[in-house]
């Protein structure tokens, strides 16, 4: 590297620089030999820059760079000069500007690569995997960490300045129900005793509280053995928060502010505050999602009352059962054609639905085969409430209301892309509101919570509680962005009674209370405050804003869907040595 130490960044060179010597290291992006002239992109984290080999110059230099292939690493020498308008590539920051290479220097050759480092060139996810190191020098994954480090290095800035405190808890943890399967870490010193890895740092959040910190923030990295899917990974990272002494209107705001400043610090985009709330019934009822995406206006309408006194006999069969109708309207949707109506039937059988009705409204009137079915006062009635113009296709759905929910939700957003409604620009905040705070689960015959059993109820419920657990709401509250959800928390139980009363209503005595919460509820007999928190996940939050599918391709090391790294070979047997010193067998 003598005589090769880098003055300046390949993608960092301005008009300013016209005239000076540089010193540039970095990978050959490409090369193209003009039969003369040598010209080479270089490229580091900061971008690229083209490189002019010319042999009257330096023919040292020039006979060395005809040796060179994709990302040799070479370092040069040069003159940084302005290119004529004619050449100028407005692709690139770097564009209007060349060097004139008069020494070069060789640091590393490079096997071919087995895939090129472009973005244009679509490689397979298990070659990019294999390969991650070649992958991540990808201009478009090297801004996707490096702007997950900008929007961490601005959150930790943010809380900050609003009087959080970085504290860590514990990686090795006790094994708690949390809703997913634990990763186990089994114990040398203690043997037969397992930790487990840290679905989240929840309780000891709460502790941290009951602790008098007041508040507390930690980019943590928590853990959950479940199936993987695009925005899953085994191993994951949470900006976790909470906070004593506060309301629940007082977390979303000073959490808002929060987004708002990474918007604007990150991306240049300021959003109107407050964001707008919307309750979790009407999530579900309006868009058949508690995460919905609002960048269309594709609405969900419940026509139960509408409908119940037609003759068509699916309808009526499943009012009879106390289920629910109901009706998007596909505006524009005459472009479907009945194959894709067929389509849409498949496609929503996956979720539960047994049959798509449809009509069209043409002439101001509903044409169907079971038109026949609906008196004039009815359709009357439908067209009047679904607000239908010519042109619309109607589509029903018939069922219990958990089938239909989840079922029309998802038609609306295939219907979103199939029409092209969605607005891929647009940034569509919600906060989603008073979930509830139990669910029930028919197979095991028990009440489940539907966030964390430390969530607290609305506290004006707390006489119907024991006696009719599933119509208590719960003070939580999620941050929902395009259909993704960004992040979710609650305020927490902070009184001991009330909390062991939650526990009774999941199926938990005191003994088992206590063996797996027992020193979250000693804590709450000792003067704990109010708290509630919130926590974000940083992979999804990153994905959403960089416009990416998957978190795996904001994450620098994933996983692939079967939880391996295909790069290190992980997880990978170990010999017997070690599985004595843990007093483990290995069933073969």
């Amino acid at each position: 590297m003598k005589g090769f130490i880098r003055s300046h960044l390949c993608g960092n060179l301005t008009k300013s620089n016209v005239g000076q010597q540089v010193t540039l290291n970095g990978w050959v992006h490409s090369v193209r030999d003009h039969g003369g002239l040598i010209f080479i992109d270089l490229r580091d984290i900061s971008g690229t820059i083209q490189v002019v080999f010319n042999p009257e110059k330096d023919p040292k230099a020039h006979k060395l760079a005809e040796t060179f292939r994709q990302e040799y690493v070479i370092g040069v020498i040069g003159d940084v000069l302005a290119r004529t308008e004619d050449m100028v590539n407005p692709k690139i920051p770097t564009g209007a500007l060349e060097v004139l290479v008069h020494q070069v220097k060789l640091l590393n050759p490079s096997l071919t690569p087995p895939f090129l480092i472009s973005e244009e060139v679509n490689t397979n996810e298990e070659l990019r995997f294999k390969y991650r190191y070649l992958d991540l020098r990808k201009p478009q994954m090297q801004n996707n960490i490096l702007m997950r480090h900008k929007i961490s290095k601005t959150i930790r800035n943010f809380l900050d300045n609003n009087g959080f405190i970085d504290i860590e808890t514990p990686i090795l943890n006790k094994s708690t129900p949390e809703g997913a399967r634990d990763f186990l870490v089994p114990s040398r010193i203690n043997q037969g005793k397992f930790y487990a890895l840290p679905q989240s740092p929840q309780i000891f959040k709460q502790i941290l509280m009951v602790s008098g910190f007041d508040r507390y923030y930690q980019i943590a990295r928590c853990f959950r053995d479940e199936d993987l899917r695009a925005d899953r990974q085994p191993e994951f990272t949470q900006v976790d928060i909470e906070m004593s002494f506060i309301t629940k209107n007082e977390i979303l705001t000073m959490m808002e502010n929060m987004i708002a400043t990474i918007l604007k610090d990150c991306y240049q985009i300021e959003i109107p505050l407050p964001i707008n709330r919307m309750s979790y019934d009407e999530a579900m009822s309006k868009y058949g999602s508690d995460r919905p995406d609002l960048r269309f206006d594709l609405p969900i309408y419940d026509v139960t009352s509408a409908v119940k006194d037609c003759s068509f006999q699916v309808f009526k069969n499943v009012i009879e059962s106390n289920g629910i109708i109901c009706a998007i309207n596909a505006k524009s949707g005459e472009k479907l054609s009945r194959k894709d109506i067929d389509d849409l039937t498949s496609f929503i059988s996956q979720y539960g639905a047994k049959g798509l009705a449809w009509m069209r409204v043409k002439n101001k009137k509903l044409e169907s085969n079971i038109v026949k079915f609906f008196s004039e006062d009815i359709q009357n009635r439908l067209m009047d409430q679904l607000k239908t113009e010519d042109g619309d296709l109607l589509l029903f759905i018939a069922d219990q209301k958990q089938v239909v929910y989840e079922s029309a939700g998802n038609l609306r957003l295939k219907l979103g892309d199939m029409l092209s409604l969605v607005d891929r620009e647009k940034l569509a905040f919600t906060w989603v509101v008073d979930f509830p705070l139990f669910t029930y689960d028919e197979q095991a015959k028990r009440y489940d919570s539907v966030n964390h059993p430390f969530t607290t109820p609305h506290l004006d419920q707390l006489d119907i509680l024991s006696e009719e657990p599933l119509q208590v709401l719960s003070e939580t509250y999620d941050l929902v962005l395009n259909g993704t959800e960004l992040g979710g928390g609650s305020i927490r139980i902070h009184n001991y009674d009330i909390q062991k009363e939650v526990f009774k209503l999941l199926g938990l005595d005191e003994a088992q209370a206590e063996e797996k919460f027992g020193f979250l509820l000693s804590a709450l007999k000792y003067g704990a405050p109010p708290h509630g928190g919130i926590a974000f996940g940083l992979d999804r939050v990153v994905m959403v804003l960089q416009k990416m599918t998957s978190i795996r391709d904001v994450i620098a090391f994933p996983k692939t869907q079967r939880g391996v790294c295909l790069m290190s070979g992980a997880p990978s047997t170990v010999n017997e040595e070690q599985l004595l010193e843990l007093a483990i067998q290995v069933d073969e």
